[in-house]
């Protein structure tokens, strides 16, 4: 990758109660990352998906692609540090999981040597248990060059915050 996400020491911060305001209005793009043959071949690896259009650039390079390009799964599983490069951290976090997708389209395809970066909405934030939320994003990759995102989503995050934080903010 061409560009890190920052450290948790350099990342914004924001209250739970702030985030819960910004319902529907928090918004933020990622840095680029450059999606290299290398990362291709290593998604292979671990992943067992090693369709020629992925790892052969000779083989690909005679289809309609004309070379190499990314597994949609790769991109999706950039937007973890997509989304830590483009939004604020929540200050009263005690975990956070992956919790789904309500729904990914793969829209577009992302060739070999280029960069892409995530577009970032938070949607709404609904309470499951006490102290346990699911926050739900729309994430969209863009690919630099192309007017059709790589990808669009719907992710939820499953969010533990600190005893009392949902209380605080009326939740």
């Amino acid at each position: 990758m061409t560009d890190t996400a920052p450290s948790a020491s350099e990342r914004q911060t924001i209250s739970f109660a702030e985030l819960q305001l910004l319902q529907g209005e928090l918004t933020g793009i990622s840095d680029w990352i450059t999606i290299d043959q290398m990362m291709l071949d290593g998604f292979a690896d671990v992943t067992g998906d090693d369709a020629f259009i992925h790892t052969d650039p000779e083989r690909a390079a005679q289809t309609r692609f004309g070379g190499t390009i990314a597994h949609g799964l790769l991109a999706l599983s950039l937007l973890p540090s997509m989304m830590r490069a483009a939004l604020p951290a929540i200050e009263e976090k005690k975990m956070g999981v992956n919790y789904g997708y309500d729904r990914i389209r793969f829209t577009g395809t992302v060739p070999v040597d280029s960069r892409v970066r995530g577009h970032f909405t938070f949607v709404e934030v609904t309470e499951r248990l006490p102290g346990f939320h699911v926050l739900r994003y729309h994430a969209t990759v863009e690919v630099e060059g192309q007017n059709t995102p790589a990808l669009v989503a719907t992710w939820l995050l499953g969010l533990w915050v600190t005893h009392g934080a949902e209380k605080r903010t009326g939740a």
